[in-house]
């Protein structure tokens, strides 16, 4: 629960703090106004959705502006800042690099919005390269406040002559022993450069003649080097960065040679994974052979020092066969996504203040009680408020519970150190029945989870990888245990990964049931996914891309069926995205009934709210805060028979039909009220941490006159043990 805060640093952060930064100005996303006028009949007009990846650039925005919002402690500012910085590399390694990829293969492409493949991969440049300017501006504005916090950070400028002496014998041995200088000329071909990694091009005169090399910045060696304290200011963190060190004593790499310069650059690859069906006949083969090729993936951008000459910049661009429209230059430091590195300083008073989750098992739970409680009441969690340790005790008494005959599992985003691995071996090698299917595919996870299905596959559990088209998104835990009257089983189904690590930060649900329809449900899609099936109809469950989709729109339509007749119709969906230009015809028809829509999507968004005769009874929020928003909920009021589904689909395309996703019925009265009363009532009442989206396209703060309200913070307070009481 909330700690409180020391008063004196409280007190100092009202004084220095209160103000929020300004927001620098940002270019305007193309088609941000819709037509005076719209035909209502024609809701595939352009005008009436904003494209995808300007929206979640407009995302990210929302992410910078929580390091610009002086309501936020230091360090947790820092950590936005980091986070947007990775969130803009991500963008260029998948969703530039696919738009690139397009263009290259000439395939024209029409967005719902109307750009084209060469208009949208314009707009979204132009935005990204002005993010970039957007973060280092923001580091401008922390980096005295830190400095005034006692965490310094020093320019080689500011170098002392004791310092410079310092870093020289630190560099030559804890940083020469690991650099490698690699030259390329005719004799040594240009070297290998990996994805996001930075680098120097260095200029030497050798043998009366200027040649040239590359000497890689070592990410294993961290970013910001301390000074002993008798280097600093009194009571004060000082650090310098590791490039400006390497930099200063590169000459040490090239004896007898003069180092002419030593120009800084960093490169973006495509990192978007392809597999093709065709060549699929062993899926974990194809993944690592796709992942040691992407080692090559052709460049989103080469980002380089204002500093370096035109010279060695064709050399680069040569080299890297890019064109110079991908090369972007900088008086900034690059690579603000190791800026995480500096939340890790044990400075609590200039973070966010800690809490101790609770948990509805103790980890050494009795399984006969645990099981009991959970044949005759649903238990919810919600993650971060709720501990991840409920889903660890679940798994750990049917671990543990001779009764247990089978445990099946998904996972996506298992984490580095999962003590759920463990847990899996341990039933195994008591003899029970463990199938798990290991999503190869999960983006940017792809050599971890080859890893962790070896390893399980290596203790005689039978692993799946999931489908060659398909990412098995789902979130399920199924045990199977042997009483006294039978067979009964008993799930876990969620919004969010199995990773213990994600649940301390993302919010996320999780139901426990022994529910006969979900359970049987659950049991069929294991069958679906370890074997062959055709099957066509859940009994409770909504399943992608079987029929998630279409009950959706059944359900949706349902609610304009409702409107029609003069009832109450109401919707609120939360998710991380809207894209799917289907759906969201759905929900433009549905409006036009007269269904009353509030959405809140942390995200993309391409539904355009508040348009007349379309889209005026929908409601757009994002709420971006200390916790990433992930949990996806879908309520419907049904003529008074309300129903409720969390799950792991947003709506997006890919979601509907090319993943394995369930979205689950919360059947439990006091659940669903809670989830509907509680929950999405306060996401509905912030005014602290949402944005509201308009119809030109345009996010701004919501109405606060009835006074500021931070639903992640009430959530945090309340939620807990009242979920089950």
């Amino acid at each position: 629960m909330d700690a409180p805060r020391d008063t004196a640093v409280a007190e100092r952060r009202q004084d220095t703090e209160r103000r929020t930064l300004p927001r620098p100005a940002r270019r305007p996303l193309l088609r941000v106004v819709p037509p005076p006028q719209v035909d209502p009949g024609d809701l595939k007009n352009p005008a009436l959705y904003i494209n995808r990846e300007l929206s979640w650039l407009e995302f990210n925005q929302r992410v910078l502006d929580q390091a610009l919002d002086a309501s936020h402690p230091l360090l947790e500012r820092v950590k936005f800042l980091a986070i947007v910085a990775a969130n803009l590399d991500e963008f260029f390694m998948i969703r530039i690099s696919t738009t690139q990829k397009t263009l290259r293969e000439g395939i024209e492409d029409v967005a719902p919005d109307g750009l084209n493949t060469g208009q949208q991969l314009e707009a979204m440049r132009g935005r990204a390269l002005r993010m970039l300017e957007e973060i280092a501006a923001c580091w401008d504005e922390l980096r005295p406040r830190l400095a005034a916090e006692h965490i310094v950070l020093l320019e080689p400028d500011q170098w002392s002559d004791g310092v410079r002496d310092h870093l020289h014998a630190y560099f030559s041995r804890e940083i020469c022993p690991v650099l490698t200088p690699l030259a390329f000329d005719p004799g040594h071909p240009f070297p290998l450069i990996s994805n996001l990694s930075k680098n120097f091009a260095v200029v030497v005169r050798h043998g009366g003649r200027t040649k040239f090399a590359r000497v890689k910045v070592p990410d294993v060696l961290p970013r910001f080097i301390p000074l002993p304290e008798s280097l600093g200011a009194p009571r004060t963190l000082t650090f310098v960065f590791l490039e400006d060190v390497i930099r200063a004593n590169i000459h040490e790499l090239f004896p007898g040679t003069q180092v002419k310069g030593a120009h800084l650059f960093r490169i973006v690859r495509d990192a978007d994974l392809e597999i093709e069906q065709a060549e699929a006949d062993d899926l974990l083969e194809t993944v690592e052979t796709s992942l040691k090729q992407l080692r090559h993936g052709a460049l989103a951008l080469l980002h380089v020092g204002s500093d370096m000459p035109a010279r060695v910049l064709n050399i680069l661009v040569d080299n890297f066969e890019i064109t110079e429209d991908l090369v972007e230059r900088t008086d900034a430091r690059l690579g603000f996504g190791d800026w995480m590195q500096l939340t890790r300083l044990h400075r609590p008073e200039l973070k966010d203040p800690p809490f101790s989750p609770p948990t509805l098992w103790a980890p050494d739970a009795d399984p006969d009680v645990l099981f009991d409680q959970l044949r005759y009441q649903d238990q919810l969690v919600h993650h971060p408020y709720q501990s991840f340790a409920s889903v660890e005790a679940f798994l750990r008494a049917a671990v543990k519970d001779p009764h247990v005959v089978a445990i099946k599992m998904t996972l996506y985003r298992i984490g580095a150190n999962s003590p759920l691995i463990d847990l899996l071996i341990e039933a195994a090698e008591a003899g029970k029945q463990v199938a798990v299917l290991v999503e190869l595919k999960a983006r940017f996870d792809e050599r971890n989870n080859i890893l962790w299905a070896k390893r399980l596959e290596s203790h005689g559990i039978h692993v799946v990888y999931g489908f060659p088209d398909i990412k098995t998104h789902a979130k399920l835990c199924l045990v199977v245990r042997q009483e006294p009257d039978g067979i009964q089983m008993y799930v876990h189904t969620a919004t969010g990964n199995y990773n213990p690590e994600t649940a301390k930060v993302y919010t996320d649900l999780g139901l426990f049931t022994a529910d006969p329809d979900i359970v049987a449900d659950a049991a069929e899609i294991f069958n679906y996914l370890t074997g062959y099936s055709n099957q066509k109809e859940f009994r409770r469950l909504l399943v992608a891309p079987i029929q998630l989709r279409a009950r959706l729109c059944e359900l949706i339509a349902r609610e304009a069926e409702h409107a029609r007749t003069g009832r109450e119709a109401r919707v609120i969906i939360k998710v991380n995205a809207i894209t799917d230009d289907q759906m969201i015809r759905v929900l433009y028809r549905a409006a036009q009934a007269g269904v009353s829509i509030d959405l809140i999507v942390r995200g993309i968004c391409s539904l355009r709210p508040g348009v007349p005769g379309v889209s005026h009874n929908i409601r757009v929020r994002s709420i971006v805060g200390r916790f990433l928003e992930h949990s996806r909920m879908f309520w419907f009021l049904n003529g008074g028979h309300e129903e409720m589904y969390i799950g792991s689909a947003d709506l997006m395309e890919r979601n509907l039909d090319r993943r394995v996703e369930t979205l689950t019925p919360v059947r439990d009265e006091d659940l669903l009220a809670h989830l509907r009363d509680v929950v999405l009532a306060a996401y509905l009442r912030d005014t602290d941490r949402a944005m509201v989206l308009d119809a030109s396209g345009h996010y701004g703060r919501p109405d606060a006159a009835s006074g500021s309200f931070n639903a992640q913070e009430f959530l945090l307070k309340h939620d807990g043990d009242a979920l089950n009481d």
